[in-house]
């Protein structure tokens, strides 16, 4: 009895974990990260952040910052496993032209952790987004 009652724990167990690892299940980033209304949240924050750092607040002054907000949310959105898909331009044409420096980026970075900080995103759920967004930094910044 005791080994047939391991057997299901562990067959009930690996069920779960399957389950939580799909993408849009209950683990998928876009859930870890407060699905639709956690996505607007940090996105309102970090541009909370922006329009208060002199590090980066002159490259948003001239921004319709409407379409960036909507634009960021969506792009988030479908990065993350959730029910968006952005149609933008890619990140290269967004930001070609507009020789971005590291420290921008940098800067923009810093934002956002802040931001997904004041949201109370876990690190780890921080770590998941950075490391997925990491991959756009050589179409924002031309070396």
């Amino acid at each position: 009895m005791k080994r047939l009652t391991q057997g299901v724990v562990a067959v009930l167990a690996l069920g779960l974990v399957a389950c939580t690892s799909l993408p849009g299940g209950e683990d998928s980033l876009y859930q870890r990260l407060g699905g639709e209304a956690g996505i607007e949240g940090i996105v309102y924050e970090l541009l909370v952040e922006i329009a208060n750092d002199e590090r980066i607040v002159e490259r948003f002054r001239e921004l319709n910052i409407a379409r960036f907000q909507q634009g960021l949310e969506t792009y988030l959105c479908s990065v993350t496993g959730g029910p968006c898909q952005y149609t933008g331009d890619s990140m290269r044409i967004v930001h070609s032209g507009h020789n971005f420096t590291d420290s921008e980026f940098n800067a923009l970075v810093e934002n956002l952790i802040t931001a997904m900080n004041r949201r109370d995103v876990d690190t780890g759920t921080q770590n998941r987004l950075l490391a997925i967004l990491a991959r756009d930094y050589k179409d924002v910044v031309y070396l």
